[in-house]
């Protein structure tokens, strides 16, 4: 078996996006017969690290990589497989990342544009690789914020896992983010936040409540994400093709410090609700930030 033989694998016949690998993400997104991965498994750039704690390494180290087209322009995309540590970011998934969209910068750069997608199912660094996870989210975020002056960066968070940790600034950088109803976004997951803080603050348990706080549902409505779709193979690809349609925004989320500070300072902690964050992030109040 080789690179050549999982490139030719069966065509994506699942409805469902969330349901699917990391590798059927990333398939389903490009045109199809254009996928060409990069750095797969069967290169066996492995993590060096997590063998000395005893724990069995994969072969891509949990990220996939693929040239190809998008609605017949060239595009990059890069996905996280949630199955293996979490998705978590470490010095090789993370550098493979970087690296993919540190490319796709310099081929915009000499006047070739290249889409990125980055499909986000990541709780973020990974602890067994701390300081290097860290090194690489930061690169990964420079290269984003580099990208965006050339061709719109879309993200998409889908679910299981969500976006989390120093992945959701990488996150909140790219131009247009995509999610579903099931996709959480925050940047300190619900089992962190009740262990830091106590249960009173967050019952992780708690599904439907952690969903109205952080879901992809609460997070396109406040306008921390752009674009609300059902799990849908079919569904996410046309959001990310609208995405790419609608260009490059006058000002990226992260260009409106001064906006969202006036409307954090509109909100009381104390009586904090997901309606009250719907009323000061609103459709309305986001639309304001992005003119």
């Amino acid at each position: 078996m080789n690179s050549a033989v999982l490139q030719a694998a069966a065509p994506v016949l699942a409805d469902s996006f969330i349901e699917l690998p990391a590798r059927e993400r990333v398939r389903a997104l490009l045109d199809p017969g254009t996928f060409r991965e990069l750095l797969g498994p069967f290169d066996r750039i492995e993590s060096p690290w997590l063998p000395l704690q005893g724990i069995v390494c994969q072969a891509d180290d949990g990220a996939v990589i693929a040239r190809g087209t998008i609605d017949g322009e060239p595009a990059v995309v890069a996905a996280l497989e949630s199955a293996f540590q979490g998705g978590s970011i470490g010095e090789v998934s993370g550098s493979k990342l970087a690296g993919a969209l540190e490319l796709a910068l310099r081929d915009c750069e000499r006047g070739r544009i290249v889409r990125p997608v980055v499909l986000f199912e990541t709780g973020g660094v990974r602890l067994q690789e701390a300081n290097l996870g860290l090194a690489v989210i930061a690169e990964m975020q420079a290269a984003i914020v580099a990208l965006r002056r050339y061709v719109p960066v879309v993200g998409v968070i889908a679910g299981m896992v969500g976006c989390f940790g120093g992945m959701s600034l990488a996150a909140a950088l790219c131009s247009h983010l995509v999610v579903t109803k099931q996709g959480r976004l925050g940047m300190n997951g619900p089992e962190v936040i009740e262990q830091e803080a106590g249960i009173d603050e967050l019952d992780s348990s708690d599904k439907r409540r952690i969903w109205q706080l952080i879901g992809g549902e609460q997070r396109a409505a406040t306008g921390l994400a752009d674009s609300l779709v059902d799990d849908d193979v079919q569904a996410v690809r046309t959001a990310v093709v609208d995405a790419f349609a609608r260009g490059v925004p006058k000002a990226h989320r992260s260009e409106q410090v001064d906006a969202y500070l006036a409307r954090l300072a509109a909100i009381d902690p104390q009586t904090v609700t997901p309606d009250t964050m719907r009323a000061v992030f609103g459709a309305d109040a986001s639309a304001q930030i992005k003119e």
